[in-house]
């Protein structure tokens, strides 16, 4: 049984940061990647970072791409996006998923069909 089990989120001032974990287990994919995706209110899940299990590469949203850093732990099969500098349009509830390496990933590694499981992830709350 898939389990992805994600932490982290919170309300957090404009500036701060937070990091968010989803550590996961029970899949038999030999190569695969572990992506964040976000989704406010009314507007679309969106792809914010994507790292793959094997070789480390890995993509970020134009939009983050420098104040987010995702990164993982092999030992715990867990993955970390580092949020920093977070503003009023980061608020959303982020959702942790899991694809396989299929070929041609990464050339759309932002694309929801991508990914087979899906976790219900912790709400990031930007506020004053």
């Amino acid at each position: 049984q898939v389990q992805l089990v994600e932490s982290g989120g919170g309300l957090v001032q404009p500036g701060g940061s937070l990091r968010l974990s989803c550590a996961a287990s029970g899949f038999t994919l030999d190569l695969y990647a572990i992506a964040w995706f976000r989704q406010a209110p009314g507007k679309e899940r969106e792809g914010v970072a994507s790292i793959s299990s094997s070789d480390g590469t890995s993509w970020s949203a134009n939009s983050v791409r420098d104040r987010f850093t995702i990164s993982r732990d092999d030992a715990k099969n867990t993955v970390y996006l580092e949020m920093t500098s977070l503003q009023a349009a980061d608020p959303a509830v982020s959702y942790c998923a899991v694809g396989p390496l299929r070929p041609g990933f990464w050339a759309r590694p932002a694309h929801l069909a991508a990914y087979d499981y899906w976790g219900q992830g912790p709400q990031v709350t930007v506020s004053s």
